[in-house]
């Protein structure tokens, strides 16, 4: 961040300890209707709409460091193949051989110079053209150049692998918004890949997410871990376009450590970091499931992926500079990914929880606070990408955050002028 704007945050942080009511003007927030959480008739749209229009996160290079190498990613439904090609453009496909619909590629990850299906034979380039069919004497005019693989849109930020199911989406970039141009000194552009594991919940996968959106429930949730770093009354929110978000907030005075979760030790460090990520937790979400605090040390998202309406995955990744011959460095779990760090298991035992009360018939639906508007505010742009009109009035959520709260804008006192 630029100068300015950290001492913006700062201003903020004293105003939002300062306040005795949530700011004027700010909107009273509806409930969330509870099917939300629980309903298999709002999990189909979401498949429908959200997961399918939308950039996910599915792989970084050094999963594929070289032309040849290949991976399969199928967290977000539909089978992905990553394909590092001769030129070293990174593309995706839809793993399905345009024969009769076998994966053309049965392995998760590996090196060739050509996909060939294990059912038939048929064979693709690197680059998903279709190079031979077996036994092409019996085919009628089979028209090659229309039988390669079907593309996905596939796009890098740094070093991450996105892709999108939405021919039509907007450029990465764009869908990002101001948030890319924020990230540029985290560097992911020189992060390798230090860790990346999968865990099982047994919740919706945004009452996972959710939790990870504010720090309302630092102080009982985390009394002893997070609560006596971070200073949840000087949090400061930041609302953008597309339904993402940020959050800052600074460490206890007097504290020893500065961040919700230690930070791994070793290496090197980004040192391009600003102030504020360095001596405060600088956390964002971007639409629809990626959380991630950032600091000098390690970029570390969490994903959260859908698997039916009551339960969800769990995607564990750290990021860092060189390590050298240190210690690998994992934010998230101990082992190797064999469990999940205390902050994460406070977190997610409660998720299973919830997850009862929002499915029992005495659940009317989720209040929430100034402090939590990141999640309404999330809620808002799933709607308007589901389309308003396809979800029963029963499940929706009122566009009630308007674009005045939303970054640039911010009508809160400290910020006019700033």
């Amino acid at each position: 961040m630029k100068e300015h704007e950290i001492e913006r945050q700062r201003k903020l942080m004293e105003y939002e300890a300062s306040r005795t009511e949530p700011p004027t003007g700010f909107p009273q927030l509806p409930m969330i209707p509870g099917g939300r959480y629980a309903s298999a008739q709002f999990y189909q749209l979401e498949q429908e709409r959200i997961w399918r229009g939308t950039w996910l996160l599915a792989g970084h290079l050094d999963e594929i460091p070289e032309p040849g190498c290949f991976r399969v990613w199928d967290l977000a439904g539909p089978p992905v193949l990553l394909s590092h090609v001769e030129s070293g453009v990174i593309k995706a496909f839809h793993n399905i051989c345009r024969h009769r619909g076998a994966p053309v590629v049965a392995e998760s990850s590996g090196s060739r110079a050509r996909f060939t299906c294990p059912y038939h034979g048929w064979s693709y380039n690197l680059d998903g053209e279709l190079l031979a069919a077996r036994n092409p004497e019996d085919f009628r005019n089979l028209d090659y150049s229309r039988h390669g693989l079907a593309p996905i849109r596939c796009e890098l930020y740094g070093r991450l692998v996105f892709v999108n199911f939405d021919p039509d989406a907007p450029a990465l970039t764009d869908w990002l918004g101001p948030v890319a141009k924020e990230w540029q000194e985290f560097q992911f552009d020189q992060c390798r890949l230090a860790a990346r594991h999968v865990f099982e919940l047994d919740c919706n996968w945004k009452i996972a997410m959710e939790t990870n959106t504010e720090v309302y429930h630092v102080r009982t949730v985390h009394p002893k871990t997070v609560a006596p770093m971070l200073d949840d009354r000087r949090n400061v929110n930041t609302l953008y376009a597309n339904g993402h978000g940020r959050m800052v907030a600074p460490g206890r005075e007097g504290s020893a450590v500065k961040a919700a979760v230690e930070l791994p030790r070793g290496g090197n460090t980004i040192d391009t970091v600003g102030e504020l990520a360095r001596t405060c937790t600088q956390s964002y979400n971007i639409f629809p499931n990626w959380v991630s605090p950032l600091n000098h040390r390690v970029l570390a998202p969490l994903l959260f992926w859908p698997n039916g309406p009551d339960k969800c995955r769990l995607e564990t990744w750290t990021l860092a500079p060189d390590w050298g011959d240190k210690p690998q460095p994992d934010m998230w779990t101990d082992n190797s990914g064999e469990s999940l760090k205390k902050v994460l298991l406070e977190d997610t035992r409660m998720g299973s929880m919830i997850q009862k009360s929002v499915s029992s018939p005495g659940f009317a639906g989720v209040s929430l606070s100034y402090q939590e508007a990141r999640i309404y505010h999330w809620h808002q742009m799933a709607d308007r990408l589901i389309g308003i009109g396809n979800i029963p009035a029963a499940l929706r959520v009122a566009q009630v955050i308007g674009d005045e709260w939303v970054y640039p804008n911010d009508p809160r006192p400290i910020a006019s002028g700033s």
